[in-house]
């Protein structure tokens, strides 16, 4: 390195911290003709001047404080050649000859020259610039050979897509800053002025040190401060252009920006080659670090592997066998939860141990690392090797486990037998010794003795029954004992006690019996008189109970037959009551001559009758208990008797007035059917006539009123049913409504028959022949007519709605007149309705219309005032009230509309 600090006493001398690395491979030829059109007059420009001065200056500074040194005028600083020739070592990382130290000019240039011939080893042409004009401090020379010693060791190497030095830069910017919105680099001037392209480079690379989104092109002085200070305080990259000044001139300098902005691509394309050379690092590293992982995963599964299969063996070849079957059981449960729970896990393991050591392996190989040798003894081929041990040791566990299992059913089954024969026999034989040692036979009856026999004669043949067990308890006892049973002592010991107490009850049991026969003769006597007083004693008391029972049952009759039925019953049961009196004293005879024939011989009775619990007692005291009940008896049915006869008198009055009552409801109404079939005489007549039947009809009512007492003191008696008469409450209720409804329903068919008749001008003549003709085809008399039977009676009076499409038309027309509702029947005012519109002439709404434009004054509308002067007060403010504001071109202020008013009176719009 340049001793510049020797030559210059003045500065203190520091270690070059290295460069850039440009090395000296590539010619200069074909990019330095390419600057030969370099027009050093332009260096006159100030602007430009200017520019380059400090843009040149901050990047010469940049690389030149790596060895503890800088410059302050670019033309000045750089004469004696010494701060040349250590910027030319510091950016390409290389030593220049040593300076010389003398202060002539001589030595200058010599030291400058070393500097040039430096240059021009690197592959530059330098074109007109000599040593002494830089000696001499001519500016536009200086310029020229930094600008040159920027382009070869700034700009030269930079390469994009096959192009180098100015047009590679230019490319590198216009791929980073494709993706942002109001950029557009296409040359190093004018496409810097709004600052937008340096803050989109830095945001490119560095996004959390610009807000890019904030940044506005109308304002490129904030834009470009931005970038270069934040470039300079983040990115180490000094700020070597002004914001006013680019902004301030037509067309930047082009050098000037392309320096700046190479110093973005050093900085950039620095910080990407780490990258690159870190992720290339941490890539081989991660490989590392997996197959590490996967060796220390295969080497941890396979010693857990083999050590569980290590403890797992010893417990398979286990064969000891255990005492009960529940042992057995769970040593069974035991091994079936290995297969099903810890067995399938560790083939999963082994498989996956397995693949993971195949995975391991062939990335190894593709990672060109050798390959992977487990610890000793965990091979894959060593676990399957003792897998394979496990197989077999596992092969026969479950077949013995059976095996033992069935032989300890076996002998559990036995032993549970033997335990439940021996319980079963031992409970029989609770109890017995001293059942058979018992002497009640010395107190007992001869009838407590024969039970007592046959008791014992069944306890005989039970006995004999439960030989064969004892014998099998024995014979269970034998074969527990051959198979070795882990509790033969228990058993043993319980087997001779059964043995010993089995011969002590045969001995108990023949001495019992000839104790039993010997008391049994004894009592045969006493035991013949208990037995007839029981024999006659048994029926008589049921007798008794039968009597009791019905003397006391509750009895619901509704009829005088039925409480008739019930006295007779009753007498008849007196009756027996002297021959059942006789019975029951022959019954007691016999009870006390038992008893004195037990006194006399000097017998203890030890209770009551053996063969019967009906004592005189108790024959005694249902017989005082019947002769009470029979005069109750006696009693309810005289009252329940003169109820009836009551009930009775009511039936027979109600069913008399009913009877009369209801046939004349019938026949009013059947008169009243007539009456509106025939309709004789004008309609006055009929309507009068018919008002004179109503008022009879109604004059008829304290029939029902009379009725209607007699029925509420049937229903207060609870009567239900009377045979007397078919007609009840109801029906004549029903019946009556009935009438009156028919009637006042007739009499206002007439009246609306007058009224149609006086509003249509239908003569008396015309409504009779319309009454006839309707009532003749009025075949039921029901007073309407069906479609085929109104039909027939159109065409009787001259209609032609025949079965053609026309007549049908026709008579569809009509029958919706007719029948609006669709109900299928025409009634004789609907009838009249449509003959009265068909034969006489009626207002229509033309006419009504006609009638209104009269009172308007040939108007097409009428005002409020016209109608109060025209029509009656309350008509006049009936129409003023429903008449719509008429809408014509000719309306004035108050005019209403008839037209629509008069059709909706005739139902031909919505009034």
């Amino acid at each position: 390195m340049v001793d510049y600090h020797a030559a210059n006493q003045s500065y203190q001398y520091g270690p070059s911290s290295g460069g850039n690395g440009a090395g000296g491979g590539g010619s200069m030829g074909d990019y330095m003709a390419q600057e030969d059109d370099w027009d050093r007059d332009l260096l006159l420009d100030p602007a430009w001047e200017k520019q380059q001065r400090k843009t040149f200056t901050a990047w010469c500074n940049s690389h030149l404080r790596k060895a503890g040194t800088q410059i302050e005028n670019i033309d000045e600083d750089f004469r004696d050649g010494l701060k040349l020739m250590l910027l030319l070592e510091v950016i390409s990382g290389e030593r220049l000859p040593k300076p010389e130290r003398g202060k002539m000019r001589v030595h200058k240039i010599n030291n400058v020259n070393k500097a040039l011939d430096f240059i021009a080893s690197k592959g530059v042409k330098l074109v007109s610039i000599g040593a002494e004009e830089i000696v001499d401090g001519n500016a536009k020379m200086t310029l020229g050979m930094i600008w040159t010693i920027i382009l070869r060791f700034a700009i030269q190497d930079i390469s994009v897509e096959e192009t180098s030095a100015k047009e590679g830069l230019l490319l590198w910017c216009q791929r980073k800053t494709a993706p942002y919105k109001n950029v557009n680099v296409q040359n190093f001037h004018i496409s810097w002025k709004d600052g937008l392209a340096f803050n989109a480079l830095i945001h490119r690379h560095r996004p959390e040190l610009i807000e890019y989104d904030k940044l506005r092109k109308d304002d490129p002085v904030t834009n470009l401060n931005n970038a270069f200070e934040v470039a300079e305080k983040y990115l180490d990259i000094p700020k070597m252009l002004d914001a006013e000044d680019i902004v301030n001139t037509a067309r930047p300098d082009e050098k000037a920006i392309m320096t700046y902005v190479s110093s973005f691509y050093h900085a950039f394309s620095g910080a990407q080659k780490a990258e690159t050379a870190a992720n290339r690092i941490c890539k081989v590293l991660a490989v590392n670090q997996e197959n590490e992982h996967l060796m220390e995963d295969y080497e941890r599964l396979a010693s857990d592997l083999l050590e569980w299969i290590r403890r797992t063996i010893p417990w398979l070849e286990d064969r000891v066998p255990q005492k009960t079957i529940q042992e057995m059981q769970q040593k069974l449960e035991d091994f079936r939860d290995y297969r099903r729970v810890h067995k399938p896990p560790k083939v999963q393991e082994k498989c996956q141990l397995e693949i993971n050591f195949n995975t391991l392996q062939t990335k190894l190989r593709l990672s060109n690392r050798p390959a992977f040798m487990p610890s000793e003894g965990r091979m894959v081929s060593d676990i399957n090797n003792c897998w394979q041990h496990l197989e077999q040791a596992e092969k026969g566990y479950e077949e013995w486990l059976l095996n033992e299992i069935r032989r300890l059913e076996r002998l559990d089954h036995l032993a549970e037998k033997f335990r439940q024969k021996a319980s079963i026999h031992e409970a029989w034989t609770d109890g017995k010794e001293a059942m058979l040692k018992h002497r009640d036979y010395e107190t007992a009856t001869l009838s407590d003795i024969k039970a007592l026999i046959r008791k014992h004669e069944a306890f005989e043949s039970d006995l004999a029954a439960h030989q064969d067990r004892v014998e099998q308890i024995a014979a269970i006892a034998q074969e527990l004992n051959e198979l070795d049973y882990y509790d033969s002592h228990n058993v043993n010991t319980r087997c001779q006690k059964i043995c010993d107490q089995w011969d002590a009850l045969g001995s108990l049991t023949h001495s019992r019996r000839e104790a039993l026969e010997k008391t049994e003769k004894q009592l045969e006597t006493i035991d013949q008189l208990h037995l007839e007083y029981a024999k006659r004693a048994a029926p008589f008391n049921n007798w008794m109970e039968s009597a009791m029972e019905d003397l006391q049952d509750m009895f619901i009759v509704h009829t005088i037959e039925e409480i008739e039925g019930l006295i007779s019953a009753h007498d008849q049961f007196k009756s027996t009551l002297p021959d059942a009196d006789r019975e029951r004293e022959a019954i007691l005879a016999i009870h006390k001559e038992a008893q004195r024939i037990a006194e006399s011989n000097h017998i203890k009775l030890s209770g009551s009758n053996p063969y019967t619990t009906v004592t005189p007692q108790i024959i005694n005291s249902k017989w005082e208990k019947v002769q009470q009940l029979v005069p109750k008896r006696d009693h309810a049915l005289l009252e329940e008797q003169t109820k009836q006869q009551s009930n009775e008198h009511l039936r027979r009055q109600f069913a008399s007035q009913a009877n009369i009552v209801g046939p004349w409801i019938q026949t009013k109404m059947e008169e009243i059917g007539r009456i509106s079939i025939e309709m004789n005489g004008t309609l006055e007549d009929q309507l009068s006539h018919l008002k004179q039947y109503e008022c009879s009809i109604v004059d008829y009512k304290p029939n029902l009123d009379l009725l209607e007492q007699q029925h509420q003191l049937i229903q207060e008696a609870l009567i239900f049913d009377n045979k007397h008469t078919n007609y009840t409450m109801e029906h004549i209720r029903v019946g009556w409504e009935q009438l009156l409804t028919t009637i006042a329903r007739t009499i206002n068919e007439v009246e609306n028959q007058i009224l149609t008749r006086d509003a249509k001008g239908i003569s008396q003549e015309q409504m009779q022949e319309f009454r006839a003709s309707f009532n003749h085809f009025d075949k039921d008399h029901g007073g309407a007519l069906g479609p085929e039977e109104f039909k027939a009676c159109l065409i009787s009076l001259g209609y032609d709605v025949e079965n053609d499409r026309q007549g049908d038309a026709e008579f569809n027309r009509i029958m919706s007149v007719v029948d609006p509702n669709h109900s299928g029947l025409v009634t004789f005012q609907a009838f009249i309705d449509f003959m009265s519109r068909e034969t006489t002439d009626t207002d229509t709404a033309d006419q009504v219309i006609a009638s209104f434009k009269v009172l308007a004054g040939d108007k097409n509308f009428i005002t409020a005032e016209e109608l109060r002067r025209e029509l009656p007060p309350d008509q006049a403010e009936y129409c003023i009230a429903r008449m719509a504001p008429y809408q014509g071109p000719d309306a004035v202020p108050g005019a209403l509309d008839y037209k629509s008013f008069s059709t909706a009176l005739y139902g031909e719009s919505d009034l």
